[in-house]
C-alpha cells in the first residue's frame, strides 16, 4: 500500500464534499468492523473506486469476481439507498446478484418501489474515471429515485 492520500495524483475537494461521496464513505466506515480503515483518509478509501480506462483494460474478465470487487459494487448501491433514506425515511434495501462470468443486476428498492435497477456487466471492471464520475453517478442514481418516490410515494411506503 501507498502512504500516497491522493486518487491519480490530484485531490477534488468537491467531490470530497458530495452528498454521496459521504454517505459512501460512512457505509464503508460503517462496515468496518477491525478498524482497518480507522486511520485512512476519504480519498484514500476511495481510491479504489477510481479505475481509469486503461486500468479497465487490463483487467481480465475470466473467472469469479473477486471478492473485494463485489464487496465495492453492494457498498456503492448501498450509499443510494442511504442517501434515498436520508431524503424520504423510507427504509430501503438492496439486492445485488452477479453470477461468475461478472454479469448481473442491482437493485434498491423501499416497500414495493424499485428506485434504482442496474444491469451490471464486466463487473471485474467495476469503477469510475474518477471521484468526479463516482460522485455524479451515485447522486444521478439517488435523483432517479427520489422521483420515482415523488411519483409513487404510496408504492413506496408498503
Amino acid at each position: 500500500m501507498t502512504a500516497d492520500n491522493s486518487v491519480n495524483g490530484t485531490t477534488s475537494i468537491a467531490a470530497l464534499n458530495s452528498p454521496f461521496i459521504k454517505a459512501l464513505v460512512l457505509q464503508i466506515r460503517g462496515q468496518d468492523s477491525y478498524g482497518f480503515y480507522r486511520n485512512w483518509s476519504d480519498e484514500l478509501i476511495l481510491k479504489a473506486f477510481v479505475v481509469p480506462k486503461k486500468k479497465k483494460r487490463e483487467i481480465p474478465i475470466e473467472g469469479e469476481v473477486d471478492a473485494a470487487t463485489q464487496a465495492r459494487i453492494l457498498v456503492f448501491f448501498r450509499a443510494i439507498a442511504a442517501r434515498i433514506e436520508q431524503e424520504t425515511n423510507l427504509i430501503s434495501q438492496v439486492v445485488v446478484d452477479i453470477n461468475h462470468e461478472g454479469f448481473g443486476w442491482a437493485l434498491v428498492f423501499s416497500g414495493r418501489l424499485l428506485l434504482t435497477v442496474k444491469t451490471l456487466r464486466d463487473a471485474h471492471r467495476f469503477g469510475f474515471e474518477s471521484l468526479e464520475k463516482l460522485a455524479e453517478e451515485g447522486e444521478t442514481f439517488v435523483q432517479k429515485g427520489l422521483d420515482l418516490v415523488n411519483r409513487f410515494p404510496e408504492v413506496g411506503k408498503l
